[in-house]
């Protein structure tokens, strides 16, 4: 954290909550979520694909609801929870079912994009939309996989969203 003499007259003390912690930032008012997360609180897993909002790696949660942390700035989500990759596992490293559906169907090439993909396929699972492939593809639609690893992304939404009815 900056002491009094740094901090700039743009310069914003935020308090931020990030998969359950409480974390102090003083930050420039256009700084990203994104940025944040990956430069201020070193949580890597939120990737930076485009940067524009149209690929889908920096998917989170805010309040449960997905959005693209590039798009979002750090001082909207004062205040608010947000959730990220790291966020999802239990305390004791227990993997959430999806992320345990994507090691078993082999929903990953590279990986880059996956936390994001991970990240909307659970807010997929739990506003309903896993009814079908057909209903999974079209929800899942602004993550883009540049592996090609659709067919196994869309099988391990399936697979989770069966287990977690049963």
């Amino acid at each position: 954290m900056n002491d009094q003499s740094t901090i700039s007259p743009t310069t914003l003390s935020i308090h931020l909550t990030i998969n359950g912690r409480d974390h102090a930032l003083d930050i420039e008012p256009r700084v990203t979520l994104l940025d944040a997360l990956r430069d201020r609180l070193h949580l890597t897993g939120t990737k930076k694909g485009c940067d524009h909002g149209q690929c889908g790696a920096c998917t989170v949660h805010i309040d449960g609801e997905r959005v693209l942390a590039c798009l979002t700035l750090a001082a909207q989500v004062a205040g608010r929870s947000v959730t990220t990759i790291e966020g999802l596992a239990g305390e004791d490293g227990t993997l959430n079912a999806v992320q345990a559906a994507f090691l078993e169907q082999d929903a990953f090439q590279c990986g880059y994009c996956t936390p994001g993909q991970i990240m909307s396929a659970v807010a997929c699972i739990r506003e309903g939309h896993a009814g079908s492939d057909e209903e999974i593809r079209e929800y899942m639609a602004g993550n883009l996989c540049r592996c090609g690893a659709y067919p196994h992304i869309v099988a391990a939404v399936r697979h989770a969203a069966e287990g977690l009815r049963s």
